[in-house]
């Protein structure tokens, strides 16, 4: 029984590098499973390799938790695909997708052929590792320094509390130093304008009344 070394990379990340020693016998989903043990990552998330050229062209897929139409296509199952039968190659590669919903592309590559196990060891086994993956962040999984570091204030937002929107702005520029003038108030304001634009220069008119020039 012969034991394959494989180097997986991430396609965005080349200076993470995981490489994983694993069984000819052993399956896919093993080596899946292995790989995110060492990133962290939950390895329960739709996830497919991909036999693969040199140049990392995709061919036949080898799928964990496929959806029904790829079950439906026949798609060749993680669980039940045996690492042998899909190596043709003693430098063989395989493309992978970790979780499509939000997905990270690897590099994998056989890079070395073992024809001894070693009883002491229990397979898969990590033998190098290189960098530290990236985080993942989503809705399940937010990062507490965001609540942190963002308190909800408690002062008064005047624009959120009356749900402003860009069409409120006659209703802004209806505000006076004192605060909202309502709609009587509009009447009663039009009314005295009305009488002041009739004022003579008999009528006491005070300066004071007004606090600058912005006022009139």
């Amino acid at each position: 029984m012969a034991i394959y070394r494989f180097r997986l990379s991430f396609d965005d990340y080349d200076e993470v590098i995981r490489e994983i020693d694993i069984k000819s016998t052993q399956t896919f989903e093993d080596l899946h499973k292995a790989l995110h043990r060492t990133t962290g990552y939950s390895a329960e998330k739709s996830s497919s390799f991909y036999v693969s050229s040199d140049h990392w062209i995709k061919g036949d897929e080898i799928a964990y938790l496929p959806t029904q139409k790829k079950v439906d296509r026949g798609v060749a199952l993680m669980e039940k695909a045996k690492l042998s039968a899909f190596i043709e190659d003693p430098h063989q590669k395989f493309y992978y997708i970790y979780n499509f919903d939000r997905p990270y592309e690897f590099h994998v590559e056989l890079i070395k052929i073992i024809l001894q196990t070693d009883p002491n060891i229990e397979y898969p086994v990590l033998f190098k590792s290189i960098g530290e993956a990236p985080k993942i962040f989503d809705a399940n999984n937010i990062p507490t320094e965001v609540v942190v570091n963002n308190p909800i204030s408690n002062d008064f937002d005047f624009l959120n509390e009356m749900d402003f929107v860009p069409e409120d702005t006659e209703e802004i520029e209806a505000m006076d130093g004192r605060g909202i003038t309502t709609s009587s108030e509009k009447d009663e304001d039009a009314d005295d304008e009305s009488d002041s634009d009739d004022f003579s220069e008999d009528e006491d008119y005070h300066e004071d009344e007004y606090d600058s020039k912005e006022d009139y």
